[in-house]
């Protein structure tokens, strides 16, 4: 996790985030977010969850910093992959020294830099863009400005996933900027908003793939999806504890029955993240950039 120095409404990314608003003028938007990030990462550390991390570059432009799961992500076969981020701003997040600082406490063997699709305009936001069954081998992604085609199709083939790829779009009929926002899957269920997949044809093959891999569907209304309810996680913690990760904000739109379909894939855990939220459009999920390898030694 990435604790940031200079948070703040980015216009780069607006363009295509309708879930971002501008802040008022008179907001101390940083001591907010600090205190919200900060409360995040002790909530975490309270339920046993090894959290590392690393405090933002205060002498890069970089507002969106404490979304590190957009331009990284770690995969158990050793592997560790850069990608291709769509705002100029965004790029200076990727940091080879905390891409050595997960090496050094982690034992990978690999290093893959897409971020040359860049050049071509092309984009594949991480783990952003892709909603990855790492059980079953498939990846889960919805086709917008930030998630291309073309690169999605080199890391799946990078990662030998199988591919579900659809149009998922808000209540204005936009494309959503992120899949991890209308998805959130875990070891046996799927948190979606159906309703963002309007073409028949598309939701009949992503609802027989999560059917074909034993997911549960837990079904999740636009309003719910736009208070960030499938931003989240299931991690787990030191003991090996299923946790199921979420803002606060996203916790109350949930129904009783859905928090109750949820616990029995793991004890859902929140806390507040409002301006993290409103400013910079991404929640629980976002924030983390989770470490998956078999082999772990002492930070």
């Amino acid at each position: 996790m990435i604790r940031p120095s200079r948070f703040g409404f980015n216009e780069q990314t607006a363009i295509s985030n309708v879930f971002q608003i501008s802040p008022e003028a008179n907001e101390n938007v940083q001591e907010q977010v600090m205190r919200e990030f900060d409360g995040f990462v002790d909530m975490l550390r309270e339920n046993k969850v090894l959290v590392l991390v690393i405090d933002d570059d205060p002498e890069q432009d970089t507002p969106d910093a404490i979304f590190p799961n957009n331009w990284i992500s770690t995969h158990d076969n050793g592997t560790i992959i850069i990608y291709p981020v769509e705002a100029v701003n965004r790029r200076a997040e990727r940091r080879m020294d905390i891409v050595k600082a997960i090496q050094g406490g982690y034992r990978f063997k690999h290093f893959v830099d897409l971020s040359f699709f860049e050049q071509r305009g092309q984009y594949l936001e991480g783990t952003g863009s892709m909603v990855l069954d790492r059980e079953y081998g498939i990846v889960y992604a919805s086709i917008s400005s930030r998630t291309d085609e073309e690169v999605l199709g080199f890391a799946a083939n990078l990662l030998q996933y199988e591919v579900v790829r659809f149009h998922a779009t808000d209540h204005e009929g936009l494309p959503i900027y992120h899949t991890n926002v209308m998805m959130c899957l875990g070891s046996g269920f799927a948190l979606v908003c159906l309703e963002s997949i309007h073409d028949e044809e598309e939701r009949s093959r992503f609802l027989s793939s999560l059917i074909a891999t034993n997911k549960e569907i837990i079904p999740l209304s636009g309003d719910q999806m736009n208070h960030f309810a499938a931003n989240a996680l299931q991690i787990s913690s030191t003991d090996g504890e299923s946790l199921i990760v979420m803002s606060s904000g996203a916790y109350e739109a949930l129904t009783e029955t859905q928090h109750s379909a949820l616990t029995r894939y793991g004890r859902i855990i929140h806390a507040p993240l409002d301006t993290i939220e409103r400013i910079g459009g991404g929640s629980a999920r976002c924030m983390i950039a989770e470490i998956h390898t078999p082999i772990t030694t002492v930070l």
